[in-house]
């Protein structure tokens, strides 16, 4: 069975945040609005963000929610980085323990990624001598590998998101990672056309092993022109290169009759990545998720 989330990101809550002056919406004003907005999950955004232990619980269980998953990156490249990073992360695993007491049936999934490199960072989409040599991606493997087995004695199945401006981000490196590693993948359709690979190719390509999905519109124009511009991440977000269903080139229809076709179960999370200005109509992020929400209303009433 398929469930339904969103994110904090959506309503542009993240580590970037909004332009100077934009109003962003408190945890408890989120966890409102993504109900109301007919979802049943919703990712963790920051760690701890709408509390620990039997209160956030409580916090979920009130609007409710279940928390579908949320984002732990983690220097892969750099063992001893890696190292001084791994209390952060059993941490974060503390919390997403938390909040699988919820539901149980459906767990949330500790979502890996790549922390990138400065010269990742600047170059999004990759390019030649910016991935990772055969010695470098055996570090590499042997720390996801490593973060995976403390994911799994805490009774927790994690996935790994590939990633603009990391290590795994082109259809090659997303094949390198899941040859070298046991992890499952959470298949982004706005990154992955941004790493210039195509949705529905990778969810046929890589359907054994993806076990969480993330679903965002993308206007191509935008992407290519920050990648030959070699402009940031903070320029795709910003630029409103993610929108909603319906308004990018993301082929709703052929992902969602893939998905379906592949038998996939578990977390589906809407997202819309967006930097919030302060000239935004009120109640722009809602009506969009609203709006995503009712897109899906075909496949999921």
């Amino acid at each position: 069975m398929i469930h339904l989330a969103n994110a904090p990101v959506s309503y542009g809550v993240f580590e970037l945040g909004a332009e100077k002056g934009a109003r962003l919406p408190g945890p408890g004003e989120l966890l409102e609005l993504v109900a109301a907005a007919g979802y049943t999950g919703i990712d963790s955004g920051p760690v701890g963000m709408f509390g620990r232990g039997p209160a956030l619980r409580e916090n979920l269980a009130r609007h409710g929610l279940s928390l579908a998953g949320g984002w732990v990156d983690l220097p892969f490249s750099d063992d001893e980085a890696f190292g001084a990073a791994l209390g952060a992360y059993s941490e974060a695993l503390d919390f997403f323990s938390e909040a699988a007491e919820l539901n149980p049936d459906v767990p949330p999934r500790p979502t890996l990624a790549c922390s990138g490199s400065p010269e990742r960072k600047a170059h999004p989409g990759g390019g030649p001598g910016l991935g990772l040599t055969a010695a470098q991606w055996d570090r590499f493997a042997a720390n996801v590998e490593r973060a995976v087995e403390m994911s799994r004695q805490r009774g927790l199945e994690p996935t790994f998101h590939h990633h603009a401006c990391t290590f795994v981000e082109t259809p090659e490196e997303v094949r390198e990672l899941l040859a070298r590693t046991s992890v499952g993948l959470t298949l982004d359709t706005g990154h992955l056309i941004l790493g210039g690979g195509d949705p529905v190719t990778g969810l046929e390509e890589w359907a054994p092993r993806i076990n969480h999905l993330h679903l965002k519109d993308a206007r191509r124009s935008v992407l290519d022109a920050v990648v030959k511009g070699h402009g940031d991440m903070r320029t795709v977000w910003a630029g409103k290169a993610f929108v909603p269903f319906g308004e990018g080139d993301l082929d709703l229809t052929a992902v969602m009759e893939t998905v379906l076709a592949s038998g996939y179960s578990g977390w589906l999370v809407v997202e819309q990545d967006v930097i919030p200005g302060p000239d935004d109509p009120p109640g722009r992020a809602q009506e969009h998720q609203v709006h995503n929400r009712q897109a899906l209303r075909q496949w999921f009433a």
